[in-house]
């Protein structure tokens, strides 16, 4: 494993997360889309909605971000996040950089007072949720999720 440090972001780090969430996007059929990666990336910041985490190399090249949205549990009448997007650069995979973005997430949430994390992954990614697991998280069986598109 090679070292990564993780810092949280601030707006003036839109152009180095963008191709990162570009790419994430694509591992999720997405068509490519830099200046709207940015552009999204850039709104979240300016406007404090979400916190980004960024990995960074022994060389300071970020390799990794993950996204954190605030949000709340009815149920457990407490705030949470979201763990939205999480991303490694395919180079920089099995190099402990998804581990520690994930650390470094659960934390942010202990340091913000958040209760719990949420994320969803897709089913075949089964490398992902095998660090996950490792990591103390848990499937869900109780409950479901659905989603809905809603025209604009």
């Amino acid at each position: 494993m090679t070292a990564v440090h993780i810092r949280p972001t601030t707006a003036t780090d839109a152009d180095t997360i963008a191709p990162l969430f570009d790419a994430y996007r694509q591992f999720y059929e997405q068509a490519p889309d830099l200046a709207g990666a940015r552009a999204f990336i850039a709104q979240r910041l300016e406007r404090e909605e979400s916190v980004i985490l960024l990995a960074l190399d022994a060389s300071q090249t970020a390799v990794g971000f993950c996204q954190l949205y605030p949000t709340f549990c009815s149920v457990e009448a407490a705030p949470i996040y979201t763990l939205y997007d999480l991303f490694v650069a395919p180079t920089a995979r099995k190099t402990g950089a998804g581990r520690s973005l994930l650390q470094a997430a659960e934390a942010t949430a202990r340091a913000h007072g958040k209760v719990r994390m949420d994320l969803t992954t897709a089913h075949t990614n089964t490398t992902a949720q095998a660090l996950y697991e490792s990591l103390g998280w848990t499937l869900d069986t109780v409950f479901r999720a659905y989603n809905k598109r809603v025209a604009a």
